[in-house]
């Protein structure tokens, strides 16, 4: 078997920082796992998520399925199968209906309002390229099992269960997401059922991490600024697991509006309000910069003003408004 995510992983290293960080949007996160974490993936082995088929990027973040590769036929929708989409392997729907502003308003309000919603949407340890009618088919359901559903997309051996509303994907990257679900509903302090926890744990053990998972790990981790634990061993999934939510933060500050108009070049925040990014040595402002909530605990390191940043050797990300 080929290696083929190897060879390129020098010049990845050479052209990319050790750190940077991470994407602040769903559109940016896609951007991104195309450029620094799926770039040498499109003939892979393990190929796209559901069905393994290759396929040949487009524009940003785009691709166009290789439906031969896989021996990939259409069930219903001919333009969606011809091209891939990043899907969340914990649907957004998911781990938006656990927040309240999916109550309040649906996703558009979450983007809008909630930084723990968009630090969620945009985390790279949940996106993987797909088949876009398989993602469209597979919905917001559940992962579980489909045995009485014959095979739908030709040689493509996901099925999905659309009367029991569950999608059953093959074999191939069932321990990948069975993982990946485990970090999500840890970091995000999301509630799991029980027996999604032990379809889930079952997947876990029959299907161990993989050379490529381990690697999807590391070049993730370069930019979210911390691992998946249930990759690395260092945490393990049992019944009736308590979620860490060390993902979950608070609001971003709002300034008062009784505070005096400054002139920016000499900015200020209370003291700690600041925060800089030890690997990128880049900092972000409570108010105005996208990445403020999304800097990993260990890379932290908390300023009192814009000019005590600078000083010790850090710039504004580049994304604030």
């Amino acid at each position: 078997m080929k290696n083929t995510f190897l060879a390129p992983l020098l010049s990845l290293l050479v052209a990319f920082p050790a750190f940077a960080d991470p994407p602040a949007t769903f559109a940016e996160a896609k951007v991104i796992a195309k450029q620094k974490v799926y770039f040498d993936q499109a003939n892979s082995d393990l190929g796209e998520l559901y069905c393994g088929c290759h396929w040949a990027w487009t524009g940003k973040s785009g691709g166009r399925i290789d439906a031969q590769s896989c021996g990939l036929q259409t069930r219903a929708q001919e333009t969606r199968a011809k091209r891939t989409e990043w899907e969340h392997i914990v649907p957004a729907w998911t781990f938006g209906q656990q927040r309240q502003c999916w109550q309040d308003g649906g996703r558009e309000h979450c983007v809008k309002d909630d930084p723990v919603f968009r630090a969620m949407e945009a985390d790279l340890f949940n996106l993987y390229p797909s088949v876009g009618e398989v993602n469209g088919d597979r919905s917001n359901f559940n992962y579980g099992m489909a045995p009485g559903v014959a095979p739908q997309y030709g040689q493509c051996k996901t099925r999905v269960d659309f009367d029991h509303r569950t999608a059953e994907p093959r074999d191939e990257v069932k321990g990948l997401v069975a993982r990946t679900t485990f970090y999500m509903f840890d970091r995000y302090n999301l509630s799991m059922s029980r027996q999604q926890q032990q379809l889930l744990m079952a997947w876990d053990k029959q299907f161990p991490v993989t050379t490529w998972e381990r690697e999807r790990n590391t070049r993730i981790a370069a930019i979210m600024g911390h691992d998946n634990p249930f990759v690395t061993r260092q945490r393990a999934w049992s019944l009736g697991y308590k979620p860490v939510g060390d993902g979950v933060v608070s609001p971003v500050p709002m300034r008062p509006t009784t505070q005096p108009k400054q002139d920016s070049s000499a900015s200020k925040a209370a003291p700690g309000s600041i925060i800089g990014n030890r690997g990128s040595h880049v900092y972000h402002l409570p108010e105005g910069c996208p990445g403020y909530t999304q800097v990993g605990e260990k890379n932290r390191i908390n300023f009192a003003s814009e000019a005590e940043a600078v000083k010790a050797g850090y710039r504004k990300a580049g994304n604030c408004r």
